[in-house]
């Protein structure tokens, strides 16, 4: 059933009625303010809650910048829904038995978006070996600073042996190469437009994607529109993208967006805000009757692993005994957190630091026994002396609910657990620094292989230089972690990593609270939408009906 345009969805009264007077006013001059040129079932509208700061692929570093550019551009190598590396530019590729060397060969049918500075009679060119031999120099390049340089870290050389031929060599094995060649980083940009924009290709962005570039006034709106020239085609044949437009407006508010969503103006919801969560979903997670006619869910694995992290390097003696690291662990109900605090979606994290979803997980882990805790407690108490054993955790307002909920749960076992909030950016940045004794902090993959998890443990990478905010540090768990990138075989490699999640779960230096999941509320028109485990928004094969 198709929800119309302006057709309000029945709201709960308690929640929701208090807004309507206030903003309905606004929200339906705006929608109605500007049309698109095309038509309306051909046009995708979502929300973006933040504003995005870049249409440069070698800065897509979050989603919000992640989400337009994977539509913007095309990158040798792409995933499939189910994590597998298929063709994207590159049409085919070998790999050496050192497995050091990539050999990729190109199609020779791919072409950038028109623009008149390739000063050709078509205003566009095609894609060659060198493009990528440009766009990994510019990649690496100091002056540009792309927060996505380390991808190529390991790359000793690359160069194009003819237009369609390109090869990279490694410095030493790493299975996960061809997962990072799938990052945003690595897409494909033409030289001269690049160099004709400078700093400004932020904002004229010209690839190769299902869509381009059409405008953008930021912080409210970026429009982007069907690129007549992609090349990829659908199994019948079919010339992708399907749909004419992408419209993305910046509306901050969540509840704003909700009701933009509600009323028809955006085709989908992509979060599940504490402020209308319990007015779309049951305490199971089920979408509620009423909104089952016009609204479907779309959900699955997320390669998110929310936790807690210890800062063992820190002076407090809490933090750095194992004993109350346990005792956190044990000491509340996972299960009962997700149905009461997350309506029942994600995966309680009972199992090691690998998420559901990659090689590795599945590990034992911990499980609620408050009667352990409590031993465990006791038992740092006798050997310390200490009276009154407390932690000081710091998150963000977004989840002082789980928090609380563990403050409450651990405190009835003798564990005096303190909560500071603070603003987005302060956590991370007390974090990167080792300013906080604990903190809540969630680790999203930036390619589909465990070794990017068990990387936050590996002492080469301690903070301020990697991603181990914990410290931690353990010879066995380091020597297994250099052993796996010389190992191809995925079976074998994931025999290692349950290995090093177990080392972490006996020294535990997190507290896992949940697998994440990616859900995505979408009306009832609109198909061919998915949910990715890297929560990648991919457009090109969705339709509206």
């Amino acid at each position: 059933m198709t929800l119309k345009k302006n057709r309000l969805i029945t709201f709960s009264p308690i929640r929701f009625g208090y807004m309507l007077c206030a903003i309905f006013i606004v929200l339906l001059s705006s929608c109605n303010s500007e049309k698109e040129t095309t038509n309306e079932l051909k046009v995708f509208r979502y929300n973006e809650h933040y504003n995005v700061s870049t249409l440069d692929p070698a800065f897509a570093r979050n989603p919000p910048v992640i989400w337009p550019t994977n539509q913007l551009f095309n990158g040798l190598v792409q995933q499939d829904d189910s994590l597998n590396i298929v063709p994207d530019i590159a049409k085919s590729w070998v790999v050496s038995e050192d497995t050091k060397t990539y050999t990729f060969t190109l199609r020779d049918d791919v072409v950038f978006h028109k623009h008149p500075q390739f000063k050709t009679a078509d205003s566009t060119r095609r894609v060659t070996a060198a493009d990528f031999a440009y766009s990994f120099n510019r990649l690496k390049d100091p002056k540009v600073a792309s927060p996505g340089s380390w991808v190529l870290s390991n790359v000793n050389s690359y160069k194009a042996v003819n237009d369609t031929t390109l090869i990279i060599e490694l410095k030493k094995e790493f299975p996960a190469f061809m997962g990072l060649l799938t990052m945003r980083y690595c897409s494909v940009v033409p030289k001269e437009i690049v160099e004709f924009y400078g700093n400004e290709f932020r904002k004229h962005p010209i690839g190769t994607g299902p869509f381009k570039f059409k405008r953008w006034e930021e912080g409210v709106k970026l429009v982007l529109r069907k690129n007549q020239n992609y090349f990829e085609t659908d199994e019948n044949g079919v010339q992708l993208p399907y749909l004419e437009a992408v419209a993305i407006t910046f509306l901050p508010d969540k509840q704003s967006e909700f009701l933009q969503f509600a009323q028809g103006n955006l085709d989908m919801l992509n979060s599940l805000d504490p402020s209308y969560k319990d007015e779309l979903l049951t305490a199971t997670g089920k979408l509620k009757e009423k909104y089952e006619a016009q609204v479907k869910t779309i959900t699955g694995p997320f390669l998110n692993t929310e936790y807690l992290g210890f800062f063992l390097d820190s002076p407090s003696l809490e933090v750095r005994s194992a004993l109350l690291r346990k005792a956190v662990n044990y000491g509340f109900d996972r299960v009962k957190m997700i149905k009461y605090l997350r309506n029942g979606i994600g995966e309680p994290a009972q199992s090691g630091f690998i998420p559901k979803g990659l090689p590795g997980y599945g590990t034992s882990g911990f499980e609620y026994n408050p009667a352990k805790a409590r031993k465990l407690i006791d038992q740092y108490i006798e050997e310390t002396g200490t009276s009154n054993p407390s932690i000081t955790i710091g998150t963000n307002s977004q989840y002082l609910d789980i928090c609380e909920y563990i403050q409450r749960e651990i405190g009835k076992q003798g564990l005096t657990i303190n909560i500071d909030v603070m603003p987005p950016s302060t956590l991370r940045q007390l974090k990167s620094t080792g300013k906080l004794d604990a903190f809540r902090a969630s680790w999203i993959a930036d390619y589909p292989d465990a070794e990017n998890y068990l990387s936050l443990y590996y002492s080469k990478n301690f903070t301020p230089k990697g991603p181990n905010y914990t410290h931690f540090s353990n010879e066995e768990f380091d020597r297994l972690y250099e052993a796996s990138f010389k190992i191809s075989d995925v079976e074998k490699r994931k025999e290692l990593y349950q290995k090093m999640d177990s080392i972490l779960i006996s020294k535990a230096p997190f507290v896992t609270l949940y697998y994440d999941q990616v859900i995505k509320f979408v009306h009832q028109n609109v198909t061919g939408l998915k949910a990715n485990p890297q929560d990648f928004l991919i457009l090109k094969h969705v339709k509206k009906e």
